[in-house]
């Protein structure tokens, strides 16, 4: 197949519309929204709740999360033994480290 004037059209450069720029644009600032929306989001989520622990760890399916709040946080940290998963790499130190709550010492005890 021929292509008739095809050297020429290559040779030209991209000629944009309006409202091929337009699209574009409205594009480029609704990513622009995206991405502002999922660093918000991000950095508003995940707040620690007063009296709760989070602990994210290893288990047979992936990862793993731990949230308990109020006296069922208090006996994590003071019984790692307990949950030996989220203890492992101190992970359960850590949260309870944060949440200033003693750790590896009896819950009943000061």
């Amino acid at each position: 197949m021929i292509m008739v004037d095809q050297s020429k059209r290559l040779s030209k450069p991209l000629h944009w519309t309006r409202a091929g720029r337009i699209a574009v644009l409205a594009a480029c600032g609704l990513l622009l929204v995206a991405l502002v929306t999922v660093g918000v989001l991000a950095s508003t989520t995940g707040s620690r709740q007063p009296g709760c622990i989070e602990v994210t760890y290893a288990s047979s399916l992936g990862a793993a999360l731990m949230h308990p709040c109020g006296s069922h946080a208090r006996e994590a940290c003071a019984r790692p033994d307990q949950y030996p998963a989220a203890a492992a790499h101190g992970a359960l130190r850590e949260a309870c480290r944060q949440a200033g709550l003693p750790y590896g010492r009896s819950a009943t005890s000061g």
